[in-house]
């Protein structure tokens, strides 16, 4: 079985920052993708932030030059550094990790930015 915790949400004010951190436990066989999705309520779930295998990024476009995904192989982690946050950018954030056999979801952390 596969866990994926995830830490670093909260409140912030507008223009201020967070690092989201997603610790992976259990046996994953080849993660092809990481990647950061977030939901506010009413709306669909959004692809925020990915990273490949060979470390290419993509940005949502709300998101792009505000947002910074990485990854540390060795401690089985992932990360979304999060600068200049937006009332907008309230919403429940996810890490998912895309393996061959299977993908796994964090449980979800809130991420709540005051104007």
């Amino acid at each position: 079985q596969v866990q994926l915790v995830e830490s670093g949400g909260g409140l912030v004010q507008a223009g201020g920052s967070l690092r989201l951190s997603c610790a992976a436990s259990g046996t994953i066989f080849s993660i092809n993708f990481m990647g950061w999705y977030r939901q506010a309520p009413g709306k669909q779930r959004e692809l925020v932030a990915g990273m490949t295998t060979g470390g290419s990024t993509n940005y949502a476009e709300s998101v792009k030059g505000r947002f910074t995904i990485s990854r540390d192989n060795a401690k089985n982690t992932g990360y979304l550094q999060m600068n200049s946050l937006k009332p907008e950018d309230t919403a429940v954030y996810y890490c998912r990790l895309q393996g061959i056999t299977g993908s796994y979801w964090g449980q979800g952390t809130q991420v709540t930015v005051s104007s």
